[in-house]
């Protein structure tokens, strides 16, 4: 039997929202005239996109694209000239200087509201900073923090003085670090002396100085005052305090007249061999792509304030900068996690900061749903209109929960995937087009997005590849310093066709489903499975609170399938609940696909984004070399595993 509808906009939703406004100006009848005409008129849409979201440019550009050096190095707005800074502080405050621009919550409790003339102050204090401490147009800083208002600050001072900046997250290790700004010859980490998690002091003054000792290019460590220890030990001429160096700065800072082609921001990506990938974006490209998909998307406005569970290190962290300041909304983050000092935590910071568009990774929902639904009952969530998701897959289940009980049924989910290279999402949900659970109403809007088989031909009704036929402005300006690499890894296959790497789906209905990453494909007897089905059967069942689906060598099938599962509280591991959680799966699957083994773990391996690394679940399982580690941030999960296979 289809799947029902679980969200269906209103007439007066769809004509309200940004999307519906944008058709109605450019004369188009629905979404598939204007994704049509996107495809066709490539320069038509994103000039109309542009001017739509409010960009401002210095210059105007004179071309809108160029590809006459191949489609992977399109260039975007050819002669125009733009700054982050201007677009998304600046201007604001010379109109609205009063409105708030950024509300934030420290894990214990302090809050802090800056307006978009307090925050364009801050940025410009920053950029002072920056500059006395040598920064020129070109340089990488890297930023190494916390969600807190000076890692907002300290972004946007990067873009203002024409600097690279480097978001990297806030509890990778000193080699992890290391080996990115060695890489990109950071001149300046920014850090806080610690933070707070979990009502605990987490130090990372002593991290960088083993940076510092093997960076040969770094100069300055600049320590943002978070923690307030005086034990912090600081090295003259090299370690200088942020909040002291500020202070004496004035509140207003020339911007760099950077170029739409100026490299703004490097952001390194984990692979499962090799050194970290760094992705190079340019002023015209991620700032632009972002404010464009958060305006069509998740019909993000002026009067919206918007929370994205994230980290600066994760895409998702600089993208709800770069869109929501840029759009005029009010940015809201926080410090620590979504389930401390109670279970509530994330619903009342949602409460407390009116939020409007909240967004998470679904792994985030399935942990919280473990504490039942009187925190979130307790809680008034009236103010949210937009729910969003993106990292992985969904199960159906979890995503009933969220918007059931934290959408209260009237809030559509955007669901939403794509990537670090892509500065945003490639599908997507709106306000003008019904979902199902789990699904993306289809490519976002300006994406030429199709699902292939081995063959690159389209097919529906079928698990093909996710590719994209023509640029777009987010797309990286390749892999530092590995140009290579970047043609190898997306556009080798086939001809001008970016592969993504990425399992989809397209229904009879024309919605889309993200099936998984290839890399994380099981392929049993012949059949291309997604760990995510596995997964939404598992964590069906009432006993389940999370799963992996992996897939491990076999010598008739080609591969067969494990399945690891995390209990909820109280429910107990025995033969006869594996024996169950076997027969769900062939049940919903068939018997073809009866797994090898269905094992009960204490923790899953997760990034800082919440997203599950089933590549290191499967190595770690068959003893062999899990790859790049730098992103895991429980690694106390990969000993549960190995006792699963030590068991």
């Amino acid at each position: 039997m289809p799947e029902p509808y679980t969200w269906t906009p209103s007439p007066e939703v769809a004509s309200r929202s940004r999307l519906g406004r944008l058709l109605a100006t450019l004369g188009c009848g629905d979404l598939d005239e204007l994704q049509a005409r996107s495809r066709d008129r490539l320069d038509w849409f994103w000039e109309a996109a542009v001017d739509d979201i409010g960009i401002a440019w210095t210059r105007r550009f004179e071309r809108v694209h160029d590809s006459s050096d191949g489609i992977p190095w399109t260039r975007w707005w050819v002669g125009g000239r733009l700054n982050l800074a201007t677009n998304a502080v600046d201007r604001h405050a010379g109109t609205d200087r009063e409105r708030p621009a950024l509300s934030w919550e420290g894990d214990d409790g302090a809050v802090r509201t800056l307006t978009f003339g307090q925050l364009a102050a801050e940025t410009a204090r920053a950029a002072g900073v920056l500059r006395s401490l040598g920064v020129q147009p070109g340089d990488a800083v890297g930023l190494c923090m916390p969600m807190v208002p000076e890692t907002v600050a300290l972004f946007l001072a990067c873009a203002k003085v024409g600097a690279v900046v480097c978001p990297l997250f806030s509890g990778y290790g000193a080699g992890a670090i290391s080996a990115r700004l060695a890489d990109c010859e950071a001149r300046v980490l920014c850090i806080t002396d610690g933070f707070l998690r979990r009502g605990s002091p987490v130090p990372l003054k002593p991290v960088a100085d083993e940076v510092a000792a093997s960076v040969p290019s770094l100069r300055h460590l600049l320590v943002v005052r978070r923690l307030g220890e005086a034990a912090v030990s600081m090295r003259p001429g090299r370690d200088a305090w942020y909040q002291e160096l500020a202070a004496s700065m004035p509140s207003q800072a020339e911007t760099y007249d950077t170029a739409a082609d100026d490299p703004f921001m490097l952001i390194y990506t984990s692979g499962t061999t090799g050194r970290p990938k760094g992705t190079v974006h340019v002023q015209g490209g991620f700032p632009i792509k972002a404010t464009q998909d958060m305006a069509h998307c998740f019909d993000v406005g002026a009067g919206d304030r918007l929370l994205w569970v994230t980290d600066i290190g994760w895409m998702m962290g600089p993208w709800a900068i770069c869109g929501t300041l840029t759009l005029g909304a009010t940015l809201v983050i926080f410090e620590g996690v979504p389930d401390h000092p109670g279970p509530d935590r994330l619903w009342a910071v949602t409460q407390r900061h009116q939020v409007s568009v909240l967004g998470v990774a679904p792994t985030v929902v399935r942990s919280l749903m473990r504490h039942g639904v009187e925190p979130v009952r307790s809680h008034d969530l009236s103010r949210l209109r937009v729910l969003g998701s993106s990292g992985e897959p969904w199960n159906p289940d979890p995503w009933r929960w969220f918007q059931t009980e934290v959408g209260g049924d009237r809030c559509p989910i955007i669901n939403y995937s794509g990537g670090t290279e892509v500065s945003g999402g490639i599908v997507g949900g709106n306000l003008l087009t019904a979902s199902k659970p789990c699904s993306f109403a289809g490519p976002c809007p300006g994406m030429d997005a199709d699902v292939v088989d081995d063959d690159g031909n389209p097919v529906r009704g079928r698990v093909g590849e996710l590719v994209v036929r023509r640029p777009w402005p987010g797309m990286t300006r390749g892999f530092w310093r590995d140009p290579q690499r970047y043609l190898a890894t997306y556009w080798s296959r086939w001809p001008g066709v970016w592969v993504h790497g990425d399992w989809a789906e397209i229904d009879g209905d024309g919605l889309w489903y993200i099936r998984g990453r290839s890399d994380d494909t099981i392929k049993v007897a012949g059949k291309r499975l997604g760990p995510a089905e596995v997964e939404s059967a598992l964590v069906a069942h009432p006993a389940v609170a999370e799963a992996a689906a992996v897939g491990v060598p076999d010598p008739i099938k080609g591969e067969a399938l494990v399945a690891f599962v995390v209990l909820k509280p109280g429910a107990e591991d025995s033969p006869e609940l594996r024996l169950t959680l076997a027969r769900r799966i062939t049940d919903e699957l068939g018997r073809a696909l009866q797994p090898r083994a269905v094992e009960v773990v204490a923790e899953l391996p997760k990034t800082r984004n919440a997203k599950v690394l089933r590549r290191v679940v499967r190595a770690v399982y068959l003893g062999n070399d899990p790859g790049d580690l730098s992103s895991l941030e429980n690694r106390s999960a990969i000993a549960a595993v190995e006792a699963v296979r030590a068991g």
